[in-house]
C-alpha cells in the first residue's frame, strides 16, 4: 500500500537555507496582506488552479475539468504563463501556435479545446487586461488562471489548491531542503483545496485521517481526486487506440518516455498491465533535441520482443516538432490521455461550487440568463471591486 507523503525526501542539511528562503516569502505574504503589493481584482469570474509545491500536482487535468464543465455554458479563457516558451510577452493561442510559442501546458489544451481562448503571459495581470480588453477575446465569461497562486497580485474568485497525496505538504519543507515554494500557512488563501493522485483504494478511515491531517479552516472545502487514463492514442493517429489494461500490454514491453515533474504515478500504473516497463525519463517541460531522438531510437531498438512506446500529453506536445525519430518509433509511439477522478462522489459538489460561483458573477452568460437583476448586496461590485463569492467566514 502506497502512503501519503511517499515521495517526499528532505535534504536536511539544507533547512538553514530554507529558514532563510522562508523569511523572504513570509515577508513578501505580509505586504501582500498589509496592502503595500497591491492586488487586482477584477468584474468576471477568476478562478486560480495552483499549488504551493515545486512540480507537477495535476494543475493541467483539474484545469481541463473545469474547461469541460463550462465551455459549453460561458466563454472560457485559460491564462497560464507558458513556462519555458520561446516567446515574450502576452500571445494568444492561435491555430498555427506551437509548444514552444506557448509552452506545452498550454499547446495541450488549445489543441483538445479549440473553441475556448488560451493565452499566456508571465505578468498575469498584463494578460487578464489583455483578454477583457482585447476585441478578438471581449467576449470572455469566465477566465481560468494555470499555476496562478503564488501571483497574488491578482485576486481570483475562486482559489484552488491542488496538494499531490504523495507529497503532502504537512510532511515537506520550504525549498531548497523540500519543496515548498511557501510555507504550509499558504494554504489558508485557498477557497477549496484538492488532494490529487489519490490511490483508488483508499480506505474510509484513511480519507478522516487525511482530512483532520491537513486542518482545514471551515470556510474551506476539501476534495479528494484520482488518475483515471483514457485510452492509448497513437501518435501518428493512424493505428488503432489501445485500452491500458493487461488484455492489450500483457505481452508488450513498454518504453515510458517522460519529460514531467513526477513520473513515479505512471510508472506504478502502467507496472501491473505491462510485461515489462523500462523508464526513459526527461526533466521536467525538457524541450527535446536531435541527439534525444537518437537516444530514443537507440533504446526502442535495443528491446527484445514486442514493444510500444508510452508517452503523456504534454510529452507528445513537445515531440510533434522534433525530427529524427525513427519511422519504426513513430508508428509505435501512443499518447496516454488522464483526466481527474472525484472520489467519494464528489463531484456534484464541487461542480455545483465553481458553476454557481460564474452563475452568480457573469456578465453575458448562458448561467447567468434568467437571474434576478436585483441580486444580493454580497455579489455586486462597486468601481473596481470584483463580484466574487468567498467560501470563507469572517475572521
Amino acid at each position: 500500500m502506497r502512503t501519503e507523503g511517499d515521495f517526499i525526501h528532505i535534504n536536511e542539511w539544507l533547512l538553514p537555507l530554507s529558514w532563510l528562503y522562508g523569511l523572504g516569502v513570509r515577508f513578501r505574504n505580509q505586504l501582500f496582506e498589509i496592502g503595500l503589493l497591491k492586488q487586482h481584482d477584477y468584474d468576471l469570474p477568476i478562478i486560480s488552479v495552483g499549488n504551493i509545491t515545486v512540480g507537477g500536482s495535476g494543475k493541467t487535468p483539474h484545469v481541463e475539468h473545469l474547461i469541460r464543465l463550462l465551455k459549453d455554458k460561458v466563454k472560457v479563457a485559460v491564462l497560464s504563463r507558458g513556462y519555458k516558451r520561446k516567446s515574450r510577452g502576452y500571445v494568444l493561442a492561435g491555430d498555427d501556435s506551437t509548444a514552444y510559442d506557448i509552452g506545452d501546458e498550454s499547446y495541450q489544451i488549445k489543441k483538445k479545446y479549440n473553441d475556448i481562448y488560451v493565452a499566456v503571459d508571465k505578468k498575469r495581470v498584463n494578460g487578464i487586461n489583455h483578454i477583457t480588453k482585447d476585441e478578438q477575446t471581449a467576449d470572455t465569461d469566465v477566465i481560468l488562471l494555470d499555476d496562478a497562486f503564488q501571483h497574488r497580485y491578482v485576486k481570483p474568485g475562486i482559489n484552488i489548491l491542488l496538494v499531490d497525496y504523495h507529497r503532502l505538504i504537512i510532511y515537506d519543507k520550504l525549498l531548497p531542503a523540500g519543496r515548498l515554494r511557501e510555507p504550509q500557512s499558504g494554504k489558508n488563501r485557498a477557497d477549496i483545496v484538492i488532494i490529487t493522485k489519490c490511490p483508488t483504494d483508499l480506505k474510509p478511515m484513511e480519507f478522516r485521517v487525511l482530512t483532520k491531517a491537513m486542518n482545514l479552516y471551515p470556510y474551506q472545502s476539501l476534495f479528494f481526486t484520482t488518475i483515471e487514463y483514457g485510452e492509448l492514442q497513437p501518435f501518428n493517429a493512424t493505428d488503432e487506440k489501445l485500452a491500458l489494461n493487461k488484455e492489450h500490454l500483457a505481452s508488450k514491453h513498454v518504453l515510458l518516455l517522460t519529460g514531467i515533474a513526477s513520473p513515479k504515478q505512471i510508472i506504478l500504473d502502467i507496472k501491473p498491465h505491462a510485461k515489462e516497463i523500462t523508464p526513459l525519463i526527461f526533466a521536467d517541460h525538457h524541450r527535446f533535441k536531435n541527439k534525444d531522438a537518437k537516444k530514443i531510437n537507440a533504446t526502442f531498438n535495443a528491446m527484445k520482443g514486442e514493444k510500444i512506446i508510452v508517452t503523456t500529453e504534454k510529452d507528445a506536445a513537445r515531440l510533434e516538432g522534433l525530427t529524427g525519430l525513427s519511422e519504426e518509433v513513430k508508428q509505435n509511439l501512443y499518447v496516454l490521455p488522464i483526466k481527474v477522478k472525484f472520489m467519494l462522489h464528489q463531484e456534484e459538489e464541487f461542480n455545483h461550487k465553481i458553476t454557481d460561483y460564474v452563475r452568480k458573477n457573469s456578465r453575458n452568460s448562458i448561467l447567468a440568463q434568467g437571474e434576478n437583476d436585483n441580486k444580493s448586496k454580497d455579489c455586486h461590485h462597486i468601481g473596481n471591486r470584483s463580484r466574487t463569492i468567498s467560501f470563507r467566514n469572517n475572521r
